[in-house]
């Protein structure tokens, strides 16, 4: 199983960065960029490709909605080339509190747009004349739809690489289909393997009977608040704000990703107390309503027998690759819970 660090949207990204050059130092396999309504991913991940050499670099996630599908192509090159090949293009639909909210684009058509970026930017980075009549994009726009000028263009530099691994962040039926099909790499929130298979398995199952024998295994790239060590269960504490936030915040009431995952975990009505008080705006509340039983299922926080059990439970429900959130405020400690992981993985 590889492993992956986490890196947070929201201040001290430098300091963040320094981290990152001592985890690859340990041997951390990849680090990840979210990209919210913060700064963007893209160019953190520049400076990243700088200070690192070896650990591969990606977006976790960026929005399909906020760049073109060929910037999209463009920036993943760009990012590739500067990092030497090291790069993984990680985008999802987000969601339309930020989509529409943030940028002011409609949310619509998530599967259709989504199918139809990672097939234009395949056509970029082969540096074909980029031609494409899709239902959401045409390429070059029509005449009834533009001046009629525009013509087919090919990328003018030379990518490093003419397939840049792409991950699809995926939490539905039909959208975690679609990326067994085509995606490189899945990767889902907030997973709980012993309910993964129940959650998600009938999907994967059928997005893999259309799958390219090309495109290689399916890269399972799951998610985790890490704190390793004998006196670390108060840290269980630490990883409820997020659980909180999605379960309760990140959507209107019907349509919230997260509450609906947290509810076919078997966590209903503790979902919909959550997204009450949250909602209500009682956001301390609606963060010691989440219970410590679904932080366990969730997280890898314990001893270091306790972690090595949680990774097994994780490998055999078929995820590759493990990507961290070390719930500590203290950069030592972080390599430290880092390196106990790798150690643990090996």
């Amino acid at each position: 199983m590889r492993t992956g660090i986490f890196l947070g949207y929201a201040g001290g990204f430098k300091e963040a960065a320094e981290q990152v050059v001592a985890l690859e130092q340990v041997g951390i396999d990849i680090a990840l960029v979210a990209e919210a309504y913060s700064y963007d991913a893209i160019s953190q991940l520049g400076y990243l490709a700088a200070k690192t050499s070896t650990i591969e670099l990606g977006t976790g996630v960026v929005p399909i909605y906020t760049r073109t599908p060929s910037l999209l192509a463009m920036t993943a090159a760009g990012v590739d080339y500067v990092s030497e090949g090291r790069f993984r293009l990680g985008i999802g639909t987000s969601g339309p509190q930020v989509v529409e909210g943030f940028h002011g684009v409609p949310f619509d058509a998530p599967l259709g747009r989504t199918r139809e970026v990672v097939e234009i930017c395949r056509q970029v980075w082969r540096r074909e004349k980029v031609s494409y009549d899709g239902k959401y994009y045409q390429l070059p726009l029509p005449a009834g739809r533009g001046t009629g000028l525009g013509k087919p263009l090919k990328l003018i530099n030379h990518p490093v690489r003419e397939r840049i691994p792409i991950t699809i962040a995926a939490l539905g039926p039909q959208n975690v289909a679609l990326t067994a099909e085509i995606a490189e790499g899945w990767q889902p929130v907030f997973y709980y393997p012993e309910k993964a298979d129940e959650v998600w398995g009938e999907a994967l199952r059928a997005g893999a009977a259309k799958r390219d024998p090309a495109l290689g295994p399916l890269d399972v790239m799951v998610s985790a608040s890490l704190a390793i060590g004998d006196d670390v269960e108060d840290r269980l504490a630490w990883a409820k704000p997020q659980l909180a936030l999605y379960i309760g915040g990140m959507g209107a009431r019907g349509k919230n990703f997260y509450h609906n995952l947290a509810t076919r975990y078997g966590y209903g009505e503790v979902a919909d107390r959550i997204q009450d008080l949250y909602l209500a705006g009682k956001k301390a509340e609606a963060i010691a309503a989440v219970p410590d039983d679904l932080v366990r299922h969730v997280s890898l926080v314990g001893p270091k027998g306790f972690v090595k059990e949680r990774l097994a439970a994780y490998a055999e429900a078929g995820v590759t690759t493990i990507l961290v959130h070390p719930l500590t405020d203290d950069a030592t400690e972080a390599v430290a819970f880092a390196e106990d992981l790798v150690a643990l993985t090996d």
